[in-house]
């Protein structure tokens, strides 16, 4: 379609280049938008104005005319080479408009395929379409025939339809700059909120002088109020304890007055939680008085128990260890009686203290809960005692242990073994021994553990106890009601314990 032999004039290629131009043309992103019925009805206007069988609405950048609105060519093209474009003349015209009454007499369109072909325009007249100063395109009429002149009036009045164009796409652009704009917002709202109710974080904003909070659901359900409905600060300030009420008030009085953020930690009274409340005020009159408060709260139940737990587990901690460091003194000076010299006592004293240190790393990996059964049989016969038992019958539910009476325990087997490996069972290839247990319920809730030794070489009972055998019956000290009876059998050393039980213990 493009004419060679009638390049544009320059003064026409200048304003088609012009970068201010191209730059609100592409700002518009209208080319190549869907069809739209508002420029449709301007060139219906405008062809029955001028009486003509065609009217269009262009916009024209460096290298194409592109049509907004195409009245009467159901069959035109989209778009054409800016070459062939009439509109292009009209845009570097130095008058309001631009007409040619027969195209054929024009030495600039005579050749143009769209006059000496389809669909043979010989009339035509249009008017910039002006957006931000800057002519992007034309409102113009078209027709097949000739004409002698154009009534001014209806030049005016095209040209005001021109103006209605600008101002057309001008809103329209506006109009989805302002929605593009609203979908970020909304978009970012989203994300704010997300990032809140992920955060599990309740924001609010406190209207001042009528007393009403917008907040968010998290808040809502953070404070127990309702799901619907405008929230009053004192529906807030009624959910928090009466033990902190006067200190968030005396903390508010201060952010009012000397401008500090807001900042503490309070109750709730009906669920025993505990919120952190932060803000800040961010508007006030013209004499300094707060208008809005904006702010978060945070729900610290958990680390505040965390806290409380911690505190209670380093007492807890604190008890065990004195009453550990008594328990070694004790057995150091029950040790070195028995074992004067430096090297039986290191012996002696080494095992005990390992037992006792074995324990207490099963405790502290537990935070002091309790300790298995089967952990603290475990730490005296090895790992494997029940797939390798090593001339070992064990039988018995594995059950939870309380501190002390793991403690007791530990010792109570750490002797009976060596005991056994020196003396007993353990000291031939021949001897066995059996532990076994149970929980009793008569006379006392509690547990019932045996230990028999048989096989091994025979027993003679001490004339006098040594410390091992005191260690034995006195391990469980700390363990009100317990009881142990050893007994030195000819056939193998027996030792029958008995501990009562808590109630979660089992």
């Amino acid at each position: 379609m493009t004419d060679l032999n009638k390049p544009l004039p320059d003064k026409v290629r200048r304003v088609l280049d012009d970068p201010g131009r191209l730059e609100v043309l592409a700002a518009l992103n209208v080319l190549d938008s869907e069809a739209d019925a508002d420029f449709d009805r301007l060139t219906r206007i405008a062809a029955r104005l001028f009486g003509t069988e065609y009217a269009q609405v262009t916009l024209v950048d460096a290298e194409r005319q592109w049509f907004r609105s195409c009245f009467g060519l159901p069959g035109a093209p989209a778009q054409t080479d800016v070459d062939v474009s009439f509109c292009a003349h009209t845009l570097a015209a130095d008058s309001p408009h631009m007409v040619v009454l027969d195209m054929q007499r024009d030495a600039r369109f005579q050749t143009n395929p769209f006059v000496t072909g389809w669909p043979a325009i010989r009339f035509y007249a249009g008017v910039p379409v002006t957006v931000h100063g800057q002519r992007l395109g034309t409102l113009c009429v078209l027709g097949s025939k000739a004409r002698d002149h154009v009534d001014p009036a209806l030049l005016v009045q095209l040209e005001d339809l021109a103006e209605v164009a600008s101002s057309l796409l001008a809103l329209k652009d506006e109009a989805r700059v302002r929605a593009r704009t609203a979908a970020a917002l909304l978009q970012e709202e989203w994300r704010h909120a997300l990032t809140l109710e992920a955060g599990k974080v309740g924001s609010w904003v406190w209207e001042l002088r009528s007393g009403e909070v917008s907040c968010n659901d998290t808040f809502r359900r953070m404070y127990e109020l309702p799901e619907a409905g405008p929230i009053h600060v004192k529906q807030v300030l009624d959910t928090t304890h009466p033990d902190d009420r006067n200190m968030m008030r005396r903390a508010l009085g201060a952010s009012f007055r000397d401008g500090y953020d807001f900042n503490v930690e309070a109750r709730l009274a009906e669920n025993n939680r505990w919120v952190t409340m932060r803000g800040r005020v961010y508007q006030r009159d013209a004499e300094g008085r707060p208008l809005i408060m904006m702010g978060v709260s945070l729900d610290i139940s958990e680390s505040k128990h965390s806290a409380e737990q911690t505190r209670l587990l380093l007492r807890e901690l604190n008890h065990r260890v004195k009453n550990t460091l008594a328990m070694i003194q004790s057995v150091a000076r029950q040790t070195i009686r028995q074992n004067p010299d430096p090297r039986e006592f290191i012996n002696a004293f080494s095992g005990r203290l390992r037992t006792i240190s074995d324990a207490h790393v099963l405790l502290a990996d537990r935070d002091w809960s309790g300790v298995q059964l089967y952990e603290v049989v475990a730490s005296q016969l090895g790992p494997r005692f029940l797939d390798n038992p090593d001339r070992a019958e064990i039988r018995g539910e594995d059950m939870t242990l309380p501190a002390d009476h793991a403690l007791g325990l530990g010792l109570i087997l750490h002797e009976l073994t060596t005991n056994a490996h020196r003396y007993g069972a353990w000291s031939d290839q021949n001897g066995v021994v059996s532990i076994d247990w149970e929980v009793r319920s008569q006379p006392s809730r509690g547990l019932s553990l045996r230990w028999r030794e048989r096989g091994g070489p025979a027993v003679q009972r001490p004339q006098e106890y040594g410390l091992g055998a005191k260690l034995i019956e006195r391990s469980l000290a700390k363990v009100l009601d317990s009881s142990v009876q050893l007994d030195f059998a000819p056939d193998g050393v027996a030792a029958d314990i008995w501990m009562p039980l808590p109630a979660l213990a089992y």
